[in-house]
């Protein structure tokens, strides 16, 4: 059996909210028409990350996606109307001005089931985003869209991103429909 052929021992993994195709068709024209430096992010990777646990073994990616009954069983009304910069990161992005409690506590369950499996995150706040620009060396030149995106946050996700704990292509490895809240 040649290498190519053999399961990865590792994983990259993160959880996300997973856009439905308007929405992700409406973020991917935003990221197209976004004037300024940067490469737009693929059509097919538009999302907006929960937690990211990295690169993690087999096993502990499985204990993940079990984690994901455990999450609350509320969708997130997002509103995303405010263009952002990290300029570490080199990534231009679009988020809501605030954040849902709903989109909250799906960050809150993320963390901990990541932290439960033995993962130690980053002590940072959450602050909800769908990157749409890569390489981006100066933030956005607006505020925010003239139409801001709603969205109807209901897909819930572990992403595979890449293979055996290198980057690349996208692979759902565990999903759940949320009911709608309220």
């Amino acid at each position: 059996m040649s290498a190519n052929t053999l399961a990865p021992s590792r994983r990259r993994v993160f959880f996300a909210l997973w856009p439905d195709p308007a929405t992700r068709d409406a973020l991917h024209a935003l990221a197209r028409d976004l004037p300024g430096p940067g490469r737009p992010v693929p059509h097919a990777h538009l999302h907006l990350t929960l937690a990211f646990a990295g690169d993690v073994t087999v096993t502990i990616a499985d204990r993940l996606a079990e984690a994901l009954e455990t999450f609350p069983d509320g969708a997130a009304e997002l509103c995303l109307d405010r263009y952002g910069h990290f300029r570490r990161a080199r990534v231009g992005w679009i988020g809501p001005a605030h954040t849902p409690p709903a989109l909250e506590a799906l960050a809150l369950a993320a963390a901990g089931a990541c932290r439960a499996a033995g993962i130690a995150l980053e002590e940072r706040p959450f602050r909800p985003h769908v990157t749409l620009r890569r390489h981006a060396t100066t933030p956005p030149p607006a505020p925010g869209p003239q139409q801001p995106v709603h969205w109807h946050a209901d897909h819930l996700v572990l992403i595979e991103s890449g293979r055996d704990g290198r980057p690349g292509a996208y692979r759902v490895l565990a999903e759940r429909h949320l009911l709608s809240s309220g």
